[in-house]
């Protein structure tokens, strides 16, 4: 069976969503012949040969002002591309892809279309009428968790497949390096107290500023506590003037981009997960079946995988983040992680991945 996996682009911004997609597709049977396109251009976040970058301009891929008028001729050659390709699957990222990509099966019944979507999207009308335009046996909506499934089908008004991303909890425990050999890796001080880890895109919805100012009030009530803010974004270079303007240069650590940050959850006591929004946070799962206890903001997204076993904060509280972190300590930490484990169940989690994912690939 011929796959293709369309997505937007690639590189570090992407790498979550590169993430989902490796996973998915590696459920898709020994039969599978599987290739990639990114429509912007870039390199996915794993090495594959069958990858072709298209360089198409953003602009024109998302349709505004006069750059609309280029659409009928990206998808001619999409078309040609298809038909060459021979693929029987299509594996596509979220709906900006969609947009772009499913006018042109109109012309293809014989390929199937699978749009997985990776968090909350507005949905205009005519996006919902191309989700809907298409016979169910041709296009597959499907979601990364079940909050986001049942969100999407109030939407679209048609079935939306719960896919949530899990981990091979086996293998992601072997992978792991201890919590001294995390920290080297990471650059990081020794410390007597608490250290606080943070991970993903120094971008807004991460509310990773709220955290640095939640930190700053906790420290007082803690001396001794330290910050590691695992990522990068464009939101680094004033995060990192914060830091210094609240004094906090010594404590508080942006640590960058790393490649195998899979390995390096023990270098850290907490997990804190600051979002404002999330589709479904795979740090979280991460940290866990690492056991590392998870503070987070109180998202449906994050009730659905920890159920009673989190401390759950409002968005954008500083004073309450603040509160939480100075109560963190090593004992309450062993207590926490236990409970986020048995309530996360990652090898039940894992199956039913497989299940789901092999489901809508064959299916």
């Amino acid at each position: 069976m011929e796959i293709l996996n369309v997505m937007w682009a690639g590189g570090s911004p992407y790498l979550s969503i590169h993430k989902v997609h490796q996973h998915v597709l590696s459920h898709a049977g020994a039969d599978a012949r599987i290739s990639h396109w990114l429509l912007l251009g870039g390199e996915l976040c794993h090495s594959d040969e069958n990858t072709r970058a298209w360089h198409m301009p953003q602009r024109a891929l998302k349709g505004k002002n006069l750059w609309r008028l280029l659409r009928p001729w990206l998808r001619l050659r999409l078309r040609k591309a298809l038909k060459e390709a021979g693929a029987q699957v299509i594996l596509l990222d979220g709906i900006g892809v969609a947009r772009l990509v499913l006018p042109v099966l109109k012309h293809m019944p014989e390929v199937r279309a699978k749009v997985l979507f990776h968090g909350m999207t507005r949905l205009t009308p005519s996006d919902v009428s191309l989700l809907s335009r298409l016979p169910a046996e041709q296009v597959c909506v499907a979601a990364v968790s079940d909050t986001l499934a049942r969100a999407l089908q109030r939407g679209i008004g048609r079935p939306v497949q719960a896919l949530r991303m899990a981990f091979d909890p086996l293998a992601f425990t072997a992978s792991l390096l201890g919590r001294e050999q995390a920290r080297h890796v990471l650059a990081l001080p020794a410390t007597e107290g608490v250290l606080f880890g943070a991970v993903g895109r120094l971008v807004e919805s991460k509310g990773f500023d709220m955290l640095i100012e939640a930190f700053a009030s906790a420290v007082a009530q803690q001396p001794g506590i330290q910050l590691a803010i695992v990522g990068d974004g464009p939101l680094r270079a004033s995060l990192q003037a914060r830091i210094d303007s609240l004094g906090l240069t010594a404590t508080v650590h942006l640590c960058g981009h790393h490649d195998d940050l899979e390995r390096l959850y023990r270098a850290f006591d907490w997990l804190m997960v600051p979002s404002r929004a999330e589709g479904l946070g795979l740090v979280v799962q991460e940290a866990v079946i690492a056991d590392v206890p998870v503070v987070c903001t109180d998202l449906p997204v994050f009730r659905e995988q920890l159920q009673g076993s989190a401390r759950y904060l409002p968005v954008d509280d500083t004073q309450a983040w603040a509160q939480e972190m100075a109560r963190c300590d090593a004992a309450r930490a062993l207590v926490v992680a236990g409970q986020q484990r048995r309530a996360l169940a990652p090898e039940v989690a894992w199956q039913a991945f497989c299940d789901g994912a092999h489901s809508l690939l064959r299916g």
